[in-house]
């Protein structure tokens, strides 16, 4: 029971388990994907000590904030690749669609009181914090939160970074360790697993899987959910499958140009991987090891003395290390904020000197202010702002580089900071 890291569980209550349980259960709502998964691998590694079959349900709520044509299809195309990926193995994935607010209530609790105990995904913000304490507190068997975010456990320190320059120079000490600590590639190969004989009738009638053929065709599902149907599917679909196209191109397209022209918005070497992280669709050991293979590097490449520097550290190129350092250091130094900074997405999360700056400005002239309306139309005064915006609303994203000039534009065009 030792194969998945301990930096990389957390138990969230302490329950006794039942090693009678009908099944072991994996609620996966973060990492949601059957590759590459320490919280899918944890999970069978519990089945396999119960020799108890893995019933693994991964719900989509009609209820969740700014649920849209375009977050619910992007999900479901995962969820469709998902079921074809697990129709071939020896487990029950139960893709679970909310057809009305209320409609999924009772669910994990029902599915619980069956199981030996329950595994999910650990993720620091947005309503799943929420959703696990809440689990841990009404379910009556153990349930274990596993991490399986980024390279760096967020669980693996309790020091909140102020910098990119100070989490890349602690990162760079621990690094090559975590590097070799990656989860399994396909976590059910070769596993013998039992099979589920049946679900409980009470489960099928009265929460109804979403049928794979449905799931193949998510417009047929979205025309019935409760959702905002203003905002429509983005550009990019969804899914493992795409995601791992989508590096495919990125490492033998765009990578060699991403050190030079990754900030010029007319050149389109940026890797497009954002979407497919943000849901759980790729993972980041799993990109990371592409491309490390991609350039046979080893870790007898990296530099001796770690200094948290951007260049050199890695041995590489400069696209490979720049990249790398966004994938890394830039992305898990937002985890570590969320992981340990409760007020993260409030104003009092913003450190003193900059509150301080900020309300020293509160007074200065603003030639123009936007309402939230205004903004989200793009009808300001500047077009490139504009243009970028209607991009977002176009097709679900912003160029990188652009996004930072349309957030400091929001700061500057608004009353006050707080707002």
């Amino acid at each position: 029971m030792a194969q998945v890291p301990e930096s990389r569980i957390r138990p969230l209550n302490t329950r006794p388990s039942r090693p009678n349980g009908a099944y072991v259960l994996y609620w996966m709502i973060a990492s949601r994907r059957p590759t590459w998964n320490f919280a899918l691998q944890r999970a069978i590694e519990w089945a396999q000590h119960f020799h108890r079959p893995l019933l693994i349900l991964e719900p989509l709520s009609c209820t969740t904030p700014w649920a849209s044509d375009r977050l619910h299809r992007f999900i479901l195309e995962g969820m469709a690749d998902n079921a074809r990926h697990f129709q071939e193995q020896l487990v029950t994935y139960y893709p679970y669609v909310e057809p009305a607010p209320g409609d999924g209530d009772g669910l994990l609790a029902f599915l619980a009181r069956h199981a030996c105990l329950v595994v999910s995904d650990d993720f620091p913000c947005f309503i799943i914090p929420g959703m696990l304490q809440e689990a841990a507190a009404t379910l009556d068997v153990p349930l274990e939160a596993v991490d399986s975010n980024g390279i760096f456990p967020m669980r693996a320190t309790e020091t909140l970074y102020p910098s990119a320059y100070a989490f890349r120079r602690a990162l760079q000490k621990v690094l090559p360790g975590y590097l070799l600590e990656k989860p399994d590639s396909d976590p059910l190969h070769g596993k013998r697993l039992r099979t589920l004989p049946a679900l409980p009738q009470e489960l099928v009638e009265r929460w109804p899987a979403c049928p794979t053929n449905r799931l193949q065709r998510p417009e047929s599902v979205l025309a019935d959910l409760p959702i905002d149907h203003q905002i429509p599917a983005g550009i990019q679909r969804g899914g493992s499958r795409a995601a791992e196209a989508t590096l495919a191109g990125f490492l033998s397209e765009k990578l060699a140009r991403y050190a030079e022209c990754r900030n010029e918005p007319g050149l389109d070497v940026t890797s497009g991987l954002s979407p497919y992280l943000h849901f759980g669709h790729i993972s980041t050991h799993r990109i990371c090891d592409d491309l490390l293979r991609l350039k046979n590097w080893s870790p007898g490449c990296l530099a001796e003395k770690p200094r948290g520097q951007k260049e050199g550290w890695w041995g590489l190129d400069p696209s490979a290390e720049a990249f790398l350092d966004q994938l890394i250091t830039w992305r898990e130094l937002g985890f570590n904020m969320c992981a340990l900074n409760p007020h993260y997405d409030r104003y009092e999360s913003l450190p003193h000197w900059a509150r301080q700056t900020l309300e020293a400005h509160e007074e200065d002239p603003r030639p123009y202010l936007y309402s939230l309306e205004e903004f989200a139309h793009g009808a300001t005064h500047d077009p490139l702002w504009n243009a970028a915006q209607k991009q977002l609303l176009r097709e679900g994203r912003l160029h990188n580089y652009l996004r930072m000039l349309w957030g400091k534009k929001i700061l500057e065009w608004t009353r006050h900071p707080r707002e």
